[in-house]
């Protein structure tokens, strides 16, 4: 049995290694996932992981800032990922790219590649990454992706910290990538979920496949055969032993407001009664998710993991926000799965991970190309041009060039301050 010893990086509580063992699970050949190490910044974040994840414990999980982590220290691995921050990239906020703090942490994922080269690798941000910096920060991820040697030479940083291991740096080193935006809920998710996901292999190995990554053909693209936020948290009932599932108690004032919230819309775009106090003053903002409870016959918008007052999620029929539980339901964590920490630690982590069953999708197609063997594919993908966009990136084009590589629903999106 071929086994891949995945190394993680920005880990999260575990979702993409969560997902990685469900598909090793159901993967009907000779190959499977198993972990190797992780590392990420938050304690929390990593004791969920080394509490759940087969394998891992004090010595394979670990908890530092990627900019000061020594990779000599971790087990061998011959596959990756990383869901690096998404802070800067987010169509949330202020949307600052590689210009941020955040945006160039990636490059420490190409320091990982260039050193060990492993087989394959998965990377995973928000869709928002393909319209920083006018597109060109796409483009600039994907090239160093692509020839991650190349990068990291060309990166001081990792030159100094790994001086030793330079002469070991394979300089041919180039992945076969593909791009694709993937919407969750068409992938039996329930939630309005949409991610890049990066798949890389190493160009030797996808030379010798059968036939190289395809994207996955979506199991409910119809609507009407999503599932729903009611299938997710109620149709089969949370357990009384499941942990992080308290109930959260509110002001009678937002309990009032929250009565008067119909399922599916929020504080901005219901009449409240004359007098009642109880409406916000914000005009504007009436597809906003502040004190938006859930459609249950839908599949749930897009679990977060901060913000303040208003921003929690909230049940159609219950006055109240959702527990941590119904929040990692709609994650698609199981109900043993544990998250370490306070409830606001616990809610960051449901909410900046990645939906176990979403990556199993990818796991899945991966574990099938890699052993030749054939799986439904997505006649429509990959909705990404990543070749393209890594030669506008080249070739120092101009912003407007990231239309080409993108789908035309996406086009206008990839202009700063549009979408």
């Amino acid at each position: 049995m071929t086994v891949y010893k995945l190394g993680e990086m920005f880990s999260g509580p575990g979702g993409i290694a969560a997902g990685a063992k469900s598909a090793s699970r159901e993967h009907p050949g000779s190959m499977g996932i198993e972990h190797s190490w992780a590392v990420d910044y938050d304690s929390d974040t990593a004791a969920t992981y080394a509490r759940n994840i087969t394998g891992g414990d004090d010595s394979s999980v670990f908890t530092a800032d990627v900019r000061e982590f020594d990779l000599r220290q971790v087990r061998p691995f011959n596959a990756f990922a990383f869901g690096f921050p998404c802070n800067d990239f987010s169509l949330v906020g202020q949307k600052k790219g590689l210009d941020g703090e955040y945006g160039p942490l990636y490059s420490y994922g190409v320091h990982a590649l260039a050193l060990n080269a492993p087989d394959w690798f998965v990377a995973e941000n928000v869709s928002g990454i393909r319209g920083a910096n006018g597109g060109l920060a796409f483009g600039k991820i994907l090239s160093a992706l692509q020839s991650p040697s190349v990068a990291a030479l060309e990166d001081g940083a990792f030159r100094a910290r790994y001086a030793d291991l330079l002469r070991t740096v394979r300089d041919d080193l180039e992945y076969d990538l593909v791009a694709h935006l993937y919407k969750f809920e068409e992938y039996g998710v329930p939630q309005k979920r949409h991610r890049v996901l990066v798949v890389g292999i190493r160009k030797d190995i996808a030379a010798a496949l059968r036939r190289p990554f395809m994207v996955p053909q979506p199991t409910s693209r119809n609507p009407r055969q999503q599932k729903t936020s009611r299938e997710a948290i109620e149709l089969v009932p949370i357990p009384d032993w499941a942990t992080n599932n308290e109930r959260p108690r509110h002001p009678e004032r937002v309990v009032r407001r929250l009565e008067q919230i119909e399922p599916g819309r929020n504080a901005f775009n219901t009449s409240f009664e004359e007098g009642s106090g109880l409406a916000l003053n914000v005009r504007g903002a009436t597809l906003s998710n502040i004190y938006r409870r859930l459609d249950p016959d839908s599949p749930a918008y897009t679990v977060t993991g901060s913000g303040g007052g208003g921003t929690h999620m909230y049940h159609w029929n219950e006055p109240r926000a959702l527990t941590n539980r119904e929040r990692a339901r709609l994650q698609t964590f199981d109900d043993d799965f544990v998250f370490e920490g306070s409830k606001p630690s616990v809610r960051r982590q449901i909410g900046m991970a990645v939906p176990p069953d979403g990556a199993a999708v990818v796991f899945r197609a991966l574990l099938n190309t890699l052993e030749g063997r054939d799986y439904p594919v997505d006649q429509n993908g990959p909705n990404i041009n990543a070749s393209a966009l890594i030669a506008a990136f080249r070739e120092g084009k101009d912003e407007h060039a990231v239309e080409e590589a993108l789908p035309p629903q996406d086009r206008q999106s990839a202009i700063p301050g549009l979408g």
